[in-house]
């Protein structure tokens, strides 16, 4: 307010400078124009304070009024400007008469263009009050030019963000519950053969009891491997890991990974094929990278058909880039769920027919240490399953 106050005061100072060197007025014709622009000055003044409160209450009736109030001022102005100059009667009444239709065409026009803004910032606040009740297809339709347009847009942009933050919600949370229960699965099926062995020996019932140890033992070791698979998601998500790089021969450990496997993928009369360069040189962690392999290799062997191969190609891209790819001819990944499918508390197996239960860990893992190394994993569209992995290659 007082920037608008000291604008209007600026103003009648320049009126005067400019009416000082136009017209090289008399004293006495000096005294008159201070008078009258002074005079002018102070109405728009005292006006400007009451249209600042006025239009905080209502934005239609503040614009017609400042419309209106601007015409009357330079009405008054002409006027008082006529009656200095002995204006006849007749000629200061036609000067009136023009005034009054331009009040009337200024007030016709602000009008005019009232009724538009006022009708658009109600369905802006209209389409606001809906969203605020929860409704996230409502949408303000507004297209103009101006900055109403512009609030419009960033409202409508708003809400769709919105929207899309809320189905993303929605989709994590049902993962999660998904991913919960698969967990819960993991942990019953291992826990009810321990109970059920040591219920058996605390009751008499097994002779062999050194015999039903490496039973026990082996779903031990199940559970632990799981906590340890969670431990390792939440360090990776909470960027807790530490790496400790060095330089790395890829193909070497996709070697490692494939003879880690065999035993498995025997029992599933899968082979495993890796083809791989003499010297495939990254910058990494050789526990974290070799995790990587063996996961994208368990996941295959275990959606690979019976009788399948699955293949291990390294590749030198470029000087500051090695590739390896994960390959199996199972059904592969419906394209709808490639997005997701290395996203944590997301089960890539759902997208693949499997054998037995899963908390599906294993891609989500893979992905974190993969991205710890500045690298990317990505995954092809069936038939087969394609997953591609890019690591920075070592000088």
């Amino acid at each position: 307010m007082t920037r608008l106050l000291a604008s209007i005061a600026a103003l009648g100072l320049v009126g005067l400078v400019a009416a000082e060197l136009l017209l090289r007025p008399t004293p006495m014709d000096r005294a008159g124009l201070v008078a009258l622009l002074g005079g002018v000055t102070v109405l728009s003044m005292v006006l400007a304070t009451a249209l600042q409160r006025f239009t905080r209450r209502s934005l239609a009736l503040g614009v017609l009024a400042t419309s209106l109030m601007a015409v009357v001022i330079a009405g008054l102005a002409v006027s008082a400007a006529a009656g200095a100059m002995f204006v006849n009667a007749h000629d200061l009444r036609l000067v009136l008469v023009v005034l009054g239709l331009g009040v009337g065409a200024g007030l016709a026009l602000a009008l005019g263009l009232v009724r538009p803004l006022v009708t658009d910032l109600d369905t802006i606040g209209e389409t606001a009050r809906a969203v605020a009740g929860g409704d996230r297809s409502v949408r303000t339709g507004v297209d103009r030019a101006d900055e109403l347009g512009a609030t419009a847009a960033a409202l409508d942009t708003l809400i769709d963000a919105l929207a899309t933050a809320e189905h993303d919600r929605e989709r994590l949370e049902q993962a999660r519950s998904r991913f919960l229960a698969a967990i819960g699965h993991d942990l019953r099926s291992p826990l009810t053969v321990l109970r059920s062995g040591l219920e058996a020996v605390e009751d008499g019932v097994i002779d062999d009891v050194a015999g039903l140890v490496p039973t026990l033992l082996r779903e031990v070791d199940l559970v632990g491997s799981l906590v340890d698979d969670l431990f390792l998601l939440a360090r990776i998500e909470s960027d807790g890991l530490q790496l400790r790089r060095e330089r790395l021969d890829l193909s070497e450990l996709a070697d490692e990974a494939g003879e880690a496997l065999e035993h498995v993928a025997r029992r599933r009369r899968v082979s495993i094929d890796v083809q791989a360069p003499s010297d495939a040189p990254v910058d990494g962690d050789a526990v974290a990278l070799g995790r990587v392999l063996r996961n994208l290799l368990d996941n295959a062997v275990r959606h690979a058909p019976d009788g399948s191969t699955v293949t291990v190609t390294v590749s030198v891209a470029t000087t500051s880039s090695v590739v390896l790819r994960v390959e199996d001819e199972g059904t592969g990944f419906p394209i709808e769920r490639l997005d997701e499918l290395f996203v944590s508390f997301v089960r890539g197996e759902e997208a693949r027919t499997r054998d037995g239960a899963g908390a599906g860990l294993g891609l989500a893992i893979a992905r974190g240490l993969v991205e710890a190394h500045g690298g990317t994993i990505t995954a092809s569209p069936g038939p087969g399953g394609h997953i591609t992995v890019e690591i920075p290659g070592a000088p």
